[in-house]
C-alpha cells in the first residue's frame, strides 16, 4: 500500500503477423529485400480505432504514411463488437520525436480533409508499446467516470446549471482551475454530509474503464488516477479497482455538513504533472513509458509530460495538443494504443 501524505488527505495506492511471401529462387533479389524488411525492428506503430473501420484500413494507413524512407512491417486487425482496431508497424529513418510529431500532424490533417469523423489514429513509439513496465495515469471526472462530481453535488444545492457552466469554462481553459473550484465548492456550504453518499451512488464508470485497469494490472503495469474532484467520492472507486495510486481534493466537513471549502492545496494541472512524475519515478518507470489520459485543460501539463498523452472525448483545446485522441465512449481503447 502506498500512502500519499501532506496537506491533502491520505490517498491509497495501490496481429496477424506474417513473414515474407515465398518467391522463386530466380527472384532472389526480391526475396532478399523482403527478408531484410521482415528482419527490421519497427520503431513506430500506427493504431487506428473506430466503431467501424473499413476493410482497407491497413492500406489506407500505408498510403498515408508512405514516403520519407518509411518501411512497413506487420499489420493486424481486431475488434470486439463495440469498435474495431487496426495496427500497422513501420520504421522511419530516425524515429525522432520531431518525425513522430510530423506524422501525427499528417494523420490529423488527412482525417480532417477526408471527413473521417468515426476513425482516430494514434502514432505510437514502439519503445512505449514494447516496454515491459508501463505507467497509466488518468483524470477522473468525465474520463474514468462519466460524470462531473461537482455538478452532481451542486444539484443538491439547486445550483447544477450554474456550476456546470463554470466547470465547462474551466475545462476549456478559460478560467483558473483553483479559483473556479473554490467558487463552485462554495455553493455547497450547508449541505448535509449525507449528500456525498447519495452522489457516490450516482457515479458510473466510463464504458471500458474497469476493463482497461484490469488489463494493465494483469500485465504487471502501474495504474494511477489524479483528480480535481474529491477524495470522499474517489476513495471507494479506487479501492474497488485496485488502483496503485490515487489522490483528489478533500471536502471540508464540520458537524455533519459541508462547509463550502476544500482542505489543503488544490489538485490543479501543475499538481497532476507533479504526481505523474513522482509516482512514475517511485515505480522505476521511465517517463517515455507513461500514458496519461484526460479531457480538460486541467490535464494539459500531465498529457504533455507523459510518453503519450491521450485526449478522451476531450475539449477542442485538449484534442489540438494531445498526442492521440479517443472520440468514442470506450475508455479501454487506450489499451490498444499502449499495446496492452
Amino acid at each position: 500500500m502506498r500512502l500519499i501524505t501532506g496537506t491533502l488527505s491520505p490517498s491509497v495506492r495501490r496481429h496477424c503477423v506474417t513473414g515474407p511471401t515465398p518467391v522463386s529462387e530466380t527472384n532472389s533479389g526480391r526475396n532478399a529485400a523482403l527478408a531484410k524488411i521482415a528482419a527490421m525492428s519497427s520503431n513506430v506503430t500506427a493504431v487506428s480505432y473506430g466503431v467501424k473501420l473499413s476493410p482497407s484500413e491497413p492500406e489506407n494507413l500505408r498510403s498515408l504514411l508512405a514516403g520519407s524512407g518509411t518501411t512497413f512491417g506487420a499489420a493486424s486487425r481486431s475488434g470486439d463488437g463495440r469498435y474495431d482496431v487496426c495496427t500497422v508497424d513501420f520504421d522511419v529513418p530516425s524515429g525522432s520525436a520531431a518525425d513522430i510529431a510530423g506524422l501525427r500532424h499528417r494523420v490529423t490533417a488527412a482525417k480532417e480533409g477526408a471527413g473521417r469523423d468515426g476513425v482516430d489514429t494514434a502514432i505510437v513509439p514502439a519503445e512505449l508499446r514494447k516496454a515491459e513496465r508501463k505507467f497509466l495515469i488518468m483524470d477522473v471526472d468525465s474520463t474514468l467516470i462519466q460524470q462531473e462530481v461537482i455538478e452532481l453535488l451542486a444539484a443538491y444545492a439547486g445550483k447544477r446549471d450554474e456550476v456546470a457552466a463554470v466547470t465547462e469554462a474551466a475545462m476549456r481553459g478559460e478560467l483558473d482551475f483553483a479559483q473556479s473550484l473554490h467558487a463552485r465548492v462554495a455553493v455547497l456550504a450547508g449541505l448535509p454530509a449525507a449528500v456525498v453518499d447519495s452522489v457516490r451512488a450516482e457515479v458510473k464508470l466510463s464504458e471500458g474503464a474497469a476493463e482497461l485497469v484490469a488489463a494493465f494490472k494483469a500485465a504487471g503495469h502501474v495504474v494511477a488516477v489524479v483528480s480535481g474532484g474529491f477524495n470522499q467520492i474517489l476513495r471507494p472507486i479506487a479501492e474497488d479497482l485496485g488502483l496503485d495510486y490515487w489522490i483528489a481534493n478533500e471536502l471540508e466537513i464540520v458537524d455533519g455538513a459541508l462547509t463550502g471549502k476544500v482542505l489543503g492545496a488544490v489538485i490543479d494541472r501543475a499538481a497532476k504533472e507533479k504526481y505523474l512524475r513522482e509516482w512514475a519515478a517511485a515505480e522505476g518507470v521511465a517517463m517515455e513509458h507513461t500514458i496519461a489520459v484526460g479531457d480538460g485543460a486541467n490535464d494539459l501539463d500531465m498529457l504533455g509530460a507523459a510518453g503519450i498523452g491521450v485526449a478522451f472525448n476531450a475539449k477542442p483545446a485538449v484534442r489540438a495538443v494531445a498526442d492521440a485522441a479517443v472520440n468514442m465512449p470506450y475508455l479501454d481503447a487506450v489499451r490498444h494504443i499502449a499495446g496492452v
